[in-house]
């Protein structure tokens, strides 16, 4: 794949639109990830309409550069890895700020369907199932009787799966790989595993110490339980 291609600049461009917005909205923090009402909830979050527009603006384009360069070569890996990553990310926002489970899952089946071609064309596109490990990670995150009613619109998420394709964009991804790890680090801590999160957080801040999101969430996580003081009579 060719990193300097005019459709993975528009689709990164894209990317850095949806990751301020997520930042901006607090998404990626343990805040947001362990409460329920916000992490599933319907309500809606309020966006910046100049983030908004420019998020879908360059997701459209990246798709249309990739479509075009499907037509010519259906095994472009550029193209590939773009419509798989632009739908991925679309499920994203659908799911995590508009809270449209229903949607979201539409675009990630679609998503899955150009990742599995990319992957066969190249095996290390590894970047490739962070979206697709985020949204099915959040779908399977559903209440039971959600997620019943979804299947009969032959709509499912898995959290297993989610956090397998996870782990995987955050071990051998690229691009998205710090990404990937902050939402890894999030998702272990839904599930009670503190210390995936302390590895992956530390290695975040060894990275990118100046990054202060990643800094505090390793400082709430080193914070040790409040001891509960028995009342004396």
């Amino acid at each position: 794949m060719h990193g300097r291609s005019p459709t993975r600049k528009t689709l990164l461009e894209a990317a850095s639109y949806l990751f301020e917005e997520c930042y901006r909205q607090d998404i990626l923090t343990s805040e947001f990830f362990l409460d329920d009402k916000r992490f599933l909830g319907k309500i809606r979050l309020t966006p910046n309409q100049e983030l908004r527009a420019a998020f879908f603006s360059a997701d459209k384009k990246a798709q249309g550069l990739a479509q075009l360069q499907l037509k010519t070569n259906p095994d472009d890996t550029n193209a590939l890895f773009a419509m798989t990553l632009s739908l991925g990310m679309q499920s994203d926002y659908a799911s995590l700020i508009d809270k449209q489970q229903v949607e979201s899952m539409k675009m990630v089946r679609d998503a899955d369907k150009y990742a599995q071609r990319l992957l066969v064309a190249a095996p290390d596109a590894a970047d490739a199932y962070l979206t697709l490990g985020a949204a099915n990670y959040i779908i399977g995150s559903l209440p039971g009787f959600k997620r019943f009613f979804l299947g009969f619109a032959g709509i499912h998420g898995n959290k297993k799966v989610g956090i397998q394709q996870l782990e995987i964009a955050a071990e051998r991804g690229h691009y998205l790989r710090p990404f990937a790890k902050i939402m890894l680090a999030l998702a272990a801590l839904r599930e009670k595993k503190p210390e995936v999160a302390r590895v992956q957080l530390q290695e975040l801040v060894a990275e990118y110490p100046e990054n202060q999101l990643f800094v505090s969430e390793l400082a709430k996580l080193n914070v040790p339980p409040t001891s509960v003081v028995p009342f004396k009579k």
